[in-house]
């Protein structure tokens, strides 16, 4: 090809990619890797392989999912905290990462200094499930069945939030209700699924492809509002659990001390993504509810939620893991 066709065609490449996507030099000039700190399949790990496939639509470059699960997400977190800031290593996380300072015995970061924030993603509704062959169909059958057979009903979860919400409905209803820790939402929807385990809490997401087959049932949401991705399903306020509001998000991080130029230009990337009409049905039609917010946002919800899980561990409600 001639040179000076090559060249032309090159530039009316680059003319392609919406403008605010170039900035802050040639960035991606090679792969970005998304570390999500969680085992494959869970709620994370999807949406957050949805983000990579869409972002090659924008830039020049691939996005590549990289899962470095263990210790409850500390494993990949802290690997990203000690990366270089130069915008090919991203973190995907779960609230629960700020929950993680007061869960865990110790923590190798602070969560919130620690980490450059991007932008908040999704909100990460959580719901109620229960295998269809379950001997209860609500909320409060459910806890009636605790209640006369204590320590039978264990109920699964995946992280700090799950367990939390598990623990705490356990507690409010004066029942037994065992947790039992999954490494990931596919694996404890499979075990829910099979009948191996009676319930668990976890995210819509996670939910979203076994809702529809009949082999599973969604009790309740900890929101207090009922989940865009199941309308029909009561809360556990609605259902008598008094001022049980409880969700969380999912958000991108990176690296301390990234320059604030990139930092904006790679979450007006993300947020070009999640404009996409496109990808806003690919999300929804996964149990996704879409809540882009900007770094600035996504560090006061941080903030926010660092001071409810302290007033919490204050009242005794968690309790560090040894």
């Amino acid at each position: 090809m001639p040179f000076a066709r090559r060249t032309l065609l090159q530039s009316a490449a680059l003319l392609a990619v919406p403008t605010p996507l170039l900035a802050q030099g040639s960035w991606p000039s090679r792969p970005v890797r998304i570390v999500v700190p969680y085992a494959a399949s869970g709620g994370t790990d999807l949406l957050s392989r949805a983000i990579a496939d869409a972002m090659r639509t924008y830039l020049p470059q691939p996005f590549v999912v990289e899962n470095r699960a263990g210790a409850a997400g500390v494993v990949g977190s802290e690997a990203v905290m000690r990366a270089e800031p130069d915008g090919y290593t991203l973190l995907v996380v779960v609230s629960t990462h700020v929950m993680n300072r007061y869960y865990l015995a110790s923590l190798p970061f602070d969560p919130i200094r620690d980490f450059t924030p991007i932008a908040m993603l999704s909100r990460n509704s959580m719901v109620l499930v229960a295998g269809s062959g379950q001997p209860f169909d609500s909320l409060r059958a459910m806890i009636d069945y605790a209640k006369a057979h204590p320590g039978r009903v264990g109920t699964g979860s995946t992280e700090a939030l799950s367990s939390f919400i598990g623990q705490e409905l356990a507690r409010r209803a004066g029942a037994e209700m065992p947790d039992i820790a999954y490494r990931s939402g596919g694996q404890l929807m499979n075990d829910i699924v099979a009948g191996h385990l009676p319930t668990g809490w976890t995210s819509t997401v996670s939910a979203g492809p076994h809702m529809q087959t009949g082999k599973v049932r969604v009790l309740a949401v900890a929101n207090a509002e009922r989940a865009a991705a199941v309308p029909d399903v009561p809360t556990a306020q609605e259902q008598g659990i008094a001022e049980f509001d409880f969700s969380g998000w999912v958000a991108m991080l990176a690296p301390p001390r990234m320059d604030p130029a990139l930092a904006r230009t790679i979450s007006a990337a993300v947020q070009k993504v999640f404009e996409d009409p496109a990808f806003q049905q690919r999300i929804l039609a996964m149990g996704v509810e879409r809540d882009f917010r900007p770094a600035p946002a996504l560090l006061d919800a941080m903030q926010r939620d660092d001071r409810i899980w302290a007033a919490a561990a204050e009242a005794g409600h968690i309790r560090p893991q040894q």
